[in-house]
C-alpha cells in the first residue's frame, strides 16, 4: 500500500491549495467534462471510461470542495445531476491555460485536438493570462513573486523565505 499523500491544505501558497483539491487527473477533467454539459454520473462514466469507485469519490469531492452541486433530477428510483457551482465554472480558466500549454507543447503536427471558440467576437481563440491592471501579458520573465497580505506572519521573517521573495 503507498502512503497517503501530505495535504498542502494550509500551506502558504495558492498554487498547492488548488493541487490540494484538484490534485489528480480524474477531477481536472470531471470539470472539463461538466463544461462541455455532462452532468449524470452515467454521462461522466461513459466519456471518461473511469471505474465507478473512484468516479463517485471524486464527484463526491467536488461537491464537498463547492466546485458542483448534487441535484435530484429523478425521484424513483433517486437519480442525480452534478453541476457546476460558480467556484466550479470559475475553474474555466485553469482548464483553458491547460489547453493552450498542450495545444503548444503536447499537439502533434495535425495541430490541437480542441479548440476554443469566443461566442462574444465569434472567433477561435486561445487562452491568455494577462495582467488586470495593464492588460499586457503575463510570462515568467516579467513577472515576480511577493509576499500577500495572507502570507503567515509567523513566517515572514525567516532567512529561506526572506530570500525566496527577494531574488531577482
Amino acid at each position: 500500500m503507498s502512503p497517503a499523500r501530505p495535504s498542502f491544505a494550509n500551506w502558504p501558497c495558492s498554487i498547492a491549495r488548488t493541487v490540494d483539491v484538484l490534485g489528480d487527473a480524474w477531477s481536472s477533467l470531471l470539470l472539463r467534462e461538466a463544461f462541455y454539459g455532462s452532468s449524470r454520473f452515467e454521462e461522466f462514466q461513459r466519456e471518461l471510461g473511469i471505474a465507478r469507485n473512484t468516479l463517485t469519490d471524486r464527484l463526491r469531492r467536488l461537491v464537498d470542495e463547492g466546485l458542483m452541486e448534487k441535484r435530484r433530477y429523478e425521484s424513483e428510483p433517486p437519480r442525480y445531476e452534478y453541476v457546476l457551482t460558480e467556484k466550479g465554472r470559475d475553474f474555466f480558466p485553469v482548464l483553458a491555460a491547460l489547453s493552450r500549454w498542450g495545444d503548444r507543447w503536447l499537439a502533434g503536427e495535425e495541430g490541437a485536438p480542441v479548440t476554443l471558440h469566443h461566442d462574444t467576437c465569434d472567433h477561435d481563440a486561445h487562452a491568455e493570462v494577462v495582467c488586470s491592471a495593464c492588460g499586457e501579458p503575463m510570462r515568467s520573465e516579467n513577472t515576480s513573486v511577493r509576499m500577500g497580505p495572507g502570507y503567515p506572519e509567523h513566517l515572514r521573517t525567516r532567512p529561506d523565505i526572506v530570500r525566496r521573495f527577494t531574488q531577482t
